[in-house]
């Protein structure tokens, strides 16, 4: 029998599993990956982007973890040789009505413990002569990452530590019994273990679901699609570019991406998606549709984002349109610059009343850790959660103790606030 089954092979799900490892050294632990190759959703779809969490609630997880997943993040890329670059960010506002918003948004990062400089139209033409805007807010440590090659190295490390994964198994169920979980795959095989942690992204309610902890929430998946830029504007900005987001809406908006690839990526939008896995503009699930339909949190949220949710279908069903959001700060681009970048899809727990979960979500059982909600920062702040939950386990599951990492006594700290 394992010591902890880790169900998902995204970032979150290797991330603990190489951490839990090395707090407890000789463990047995092994990943289940419904996916024949790690990273395959949400990790291997985003933009790339180490977040230095300007944006969340002060004292939230996302606040916490994505301020220390920065530093993590680098450190981890530095001791492996993986590709980032601290290029750093501006938050661009473009009119009167968004300077406003930056003024709130300046006030949070302080809160946050993140004290930006402010530029004014003059000093941001002079750090971005392409980029148009009255005033900008500099994230000078924000950088970008491959998240799927840190994935690749994580698992690597865990798998020479003696850990297990297993790709190609979805899991069909799960029992939680008075001494041991056990988890069914698809193909017919059962593992068991004594403890289970449950990383599944865009599948997380349902597998909540099966141990008891699901069923006042629903996984929505928003669509974010994304263009790469022709080739000319490579280089066109030296910082990310990102817009003032509106403080509603879990997105943060269409913003300018340098890719660790040398290239220049534009989006995401946030459109609702009609699958959770399937990534074309016409892409279906009817299990996943009628999920949504059957869920009263589906129609409040729609109720109370309609104006947003018909911009962003308009956008996304008239390039012109996605082009005018765009060009609202890069005024030079034309129709053409748009070309095929691939899309990714945002897992957003919605609650039954309609309210989208806005920090990550962690429910618990005597046997069982569930990461209910975990979309962006989740690749910066995957470290940090990970520490999080082997501090969550290590009480939860009365493991012994052998030696958590050197952060354990913080993460701990922030554990019992949040």
């Amino acid at each position: 029998m394992l010591d902890i089954i880790i169900i998902g092979g995204g970032i979150v799900g290797i991330a603990t599993a190489f951490r839990l490892q090395a707090a407890y050294p000789g463990m047995g632990i092994a990943v289940v990956e419904k996916e024949d190759r790690l990273a395959a959703h949400q990790t291997g779809r985003n933009s790339g982007v180490i977040h230095a969490g300007i944006y969340y609630a002060p004292g939230s997880m996302k606040a916490e973890f994505s301020r220390r997943g920065l530093t993590e993040t680098i450190a981890f890329c530095k001791a492996h040789g993986l590709p980032f670059e601290q290029c750093g960010k501006l938050l661009v506002a473009t009119s009167p009505e968004e300077m406003t918003r930056m003024d709130a948004l300046h006030r949070r990062a302080a809160e946050n413990g993140l004290h930006l400089p402010r530029l004014d139209a003059t000093a941001l033409r002079e750090r971005e002569p392409n980029i148009s805007g009255i005033g900008a807010i500099l994230s000078a440590s924000t950088g970008i990452a491959d998240y799927t090659a840190i994935v690749r190295k994580m698992a690597e490390l865990f798998v020479a530590g003696g850990g297990t994964i297993h790709t190609s198994s979805p899991v069909g169920d799960i029992q939680e019994e008075a001494s041991c979980v056990s988890v069914s795959l698809i193909d017919g095989r059962t593992l068991k273990a004594r403890h289970l942690i449950v990383c599944g992204g865009l599948q997380a309610d349902r597998l909540a679901e099966m141990c008891g902890v699901g069923g006042d929430f629903s996984i929505v998946p928003f669509k974010g699609e994304y263009y790469r830029l022709a080739a000319r504007h490579d280089d066109v900005v030296k910082h990310l570019i990102y817009p003032i987001p509106d403080p509603t809406l879990p997105f943060l908006g269409i913003h300018l991406t340098r890719m660790i690839g040398g290239y220049v990526t534009v989006g995401p939008n946030a459109v609702l998606s009609m699958a959770r896995e399937k990534y074309g503009k016409l892409g279906m699930d009817i299990r996943d549709m009628k999920a949504m339909v059957a869920f009263p949190g589906f129609w409040r949220t729609c109720f109370g984002h309609m104006r947003s949710g018909i911009d962003e279908t308009a956008n996304s069903a008239f390039r012109s349109r996605y082009l005018k959001a765009c060009r609202k700060y890069l005024p030079t681009l034309e129709l053409e610059d748009l070309t095929p970048h691939p899309s990714g899809i945002r897992a957003q727990a919605v609650m039954r009343d309609g309210s989208m979960v806005h920090d990550f979500l962690i429910r618990t059982t005597s046997r069982t850790i569930h990461v209910c909600n975990a979309p962006s920062p989740a690749a910066t702040s995957a470290i940090p959660i990970a520490d999080y939950i082997t501090a969550l386990a290590a009480e939860t599951f009365a493991l012994a103790p052998r030696g958590l990492g050197q952060n354990a006594e913080e993460i701990a700290d922030v554990a019992g606030r949040i």
